[in-house]
């Protein structure tokens, strides 16, 4: 609970200063929050709230993809910030090398030996990187090594 302790803190911090980029994302993650919450029937934990904001970055970096192809550089800059915003709340991302480290010893713990496996590579590597990598990242690097071997 104590990254929801830290958004509500900021959510006010950016209230007194009058910072509406700021104000705005924290509301939005904490809506979204509350919604999925709702959705599941109990309070979040910490790692279920990392995935919350991993999933508000990852609709910000789509965003930015249509906003690309649409020439609106003035949504793109706002989409940027909220993501600034909102990376402070991750914990340090992890290498590219570090987690094909991670990744290797599932391979080797699940005896994998194809891209079939991949779900069974996965079920070990996403708790060990509860918020420390995408989902989305972590999905092509176990791909690539898969399909390596």
């Amino acid at each position: 609970m104590e990254i929801r302790k830290q958004l509500e803190s900021d959510l006010y911090q950016a209230m007194r200063d009058k910072d509406e980029t700021v104000k705005n994302t924290i509301r939005i993650v904490l809506s979204s929050l509350k919604l999925a919450e709702v959705e599941k029937g109990h309070a979040f934990d910490d790692s279920e709230i990392l995935n919350i904001i991993q999933k508000e970055i990852k609709m910000r970096a789509e965003s930015i993809a249509e906003f690309t192809k649409g020439g609106r550089q003035d949504l793109i800059d706002k989409a940027k910030q909220e993501s600034q915003i909102l990376e402070k709340y991750l914990p340090k991302q992890l290498s590219d090398a570090d987690l094909i480290i991670l990744i290797d010893r599932a391979i080797a713990e699940v005896s994998s030996q194809a891209p079939s496996d991949m779900g069974k590579v996965m079920k070990i590597v996403l708790p060990l990187v509860q918020g420390q990598a995408s989902a989305d990242r972590i999905s092509k690097l176990v791909r690539s090594r898969l399909t390596k071997e």
